[in-house]
């Protein structure tokens, strides 16, 4: 993929000053924003690297790491694909949408850890609940659940996605596949009058632990209001599983190739209106603006946005029996063992991105004479003569 002609950095360096003053984003919003504005400068250090044939030098600036920023992720993404393959079974998989009522927006804004923790327990409860139910499943079942918060013009959109097996693991050891027949995981009425009723428990209680209790206009609109559950189709394979779920995993609020102009203070990116055909357009925003709708979603720190239930989290896996064979009393999962595996070969394997050949003959090694500090000064002429492979 071509590099981007703007990325967020350049938004952060014109106009991160005047947001900061205009809107006095948290403590921790402007640490995130400061890590994305020097990612890959001199402002945190680097290397130098030399090929050992032609001699070509290449200056690499360490990049932020911070899991906001769209220039970390591509490896952070692999990496995770390739240690949840192990975990995948030959069933059918279905990916499952839980959304908060946008009345709720204000409390998510003043409570992001309380709101969100319980919008993902009242998800996984509502799976979980259902498929202890007899009546849909009566077996212990499993989740993925990613944790994403906006939409595509950067508004305030709280919804979970969930990668849900098609079945579970019944109290004598067995795999039961859902009673649809691989059509549907569960009727999307009953998941989404489960999960309200989850919700509104959990949220209930929040509220008079703070002594707040709600009101009784917003209880009346939440329990009148059709709450969303998005039940899409089953995926094709487990092939299929990996690839949607590493395009979910480590998403951000907006990619650098998506901003196609920042000028005069103005950000012009390109979203998706679904209401719309999927069509492809284009909105303005002032720059300031912009910054204030990104930084809706930039989590707490330590905040797991991505979290494993049931029997595919890391307890629940070690009480289920893995059979070589797909029967009745297992499931077939291939045991893998953990491997250790450098960024630099993730690139090469996943990404098709070899950093250590040399860009300039094609034949030789980049190798790394130098390393230098954040904000260090310069190298000299005379210093860089000496430096020798």
């Amino acid at each position: 993929m071509n590099k981007p002609a703007f990325e967020l950095a350049d938004i952060i360096r014109e106009s991160g000053i005047s947001f900061t003053t205009k809107h006095a984003p948290l403590k921790y919003h402007r640490r995130v924003l400061n890590a994305l504005q020097h990612c890959r400068t001199a402002y945190l250090g680097g290397h130098i690297d030399r090929c050992t044939d032609c001699g070509h030098e290449r200056i690499s600036y360490n990049s932020c790491r911070n899991r906001h920023c769209p220039k970390c992720q591509a490896t952070n993404r692999e990496r995770w694909i390739m240690e949840r393959e192990k975990d995948l079974l030959p069933v059918t998989y279905f990916h499952v949408v839980f959304t908060l009522p946008s009345e709720l927006n204000e409390y998510c804004i003043k409570y992001p850890v309380e709101l969100y923790n319980i919008l993902l327990k009242a998800s996984q409860q509502t799976v979980s609940t259902l498929g202890k139910d007899p009546k849909h499943l009566g077996a212990k079942t499993g989740m993925i659940s990613v944790l994403h918060t906006w939409g595509q013009q950067l508004w305030l959109h709280p919804h979970v996605h969930c990668i849900v097996p098609g079945g579970g693991y019944a109290k004598d050891g067995r795999w039961k596949k859902s009673k649809s027949e691989g059509k549907y995981l569960f009727p999307v009425q009953v998941m989404s009058a489960v999960y309200r009723g989850k919700f509104m428990q959990y949220f209930k209680t929040f509220l008079e632990e703070i002594k707040n209790p709600i009101t009784v206009e917003l209880k009346k609109m939440l329990y009148e209001k059709k709450w969303v559950v998005y039940a899409k189709r089953p995926f094709l394979g487990p092939k299929q599983v990996i690839e949607y779920i590493g395009r979910y995993t480590h998403r951000i609020a907006i990619s650098n190739h998506r901003i196609k102009s920042v000028k005069n203070g103005k950000v012009a990116f390109t979203y998706k209106d679904y209401a719309d055909q999927c069509k492809t357009k284009l909105m303005t925003l002032d720059a300031e603006e912009f910054l204030r709708r990104f930084c809706l979603h930039i989590l707490p720190p330590k905040f797991m946005k991505i979290r494993h239930y049931g029997f595919l989290s890391s307890r629940g896996k070690s009480t289920f029996k893995k059979t070589d064979t797909a029967t009745d009393a297992g499931m077939k999962v291939k045991k893998v063992e953990k491997i250790k595996i450098t960024w630099q070969e993730i690139a090469i394997t996943m990404l098709n991105f070899n950093v250590g050949a040399c860009p300039c003959c094609k034949t030789g090694k980049m190798i790394t004479i130098l390393q230098f500090a954040p904000n260090a000064p310069p190298l000299q002429i005379n210093d860089r003569l000496k430096l020798k492979i």
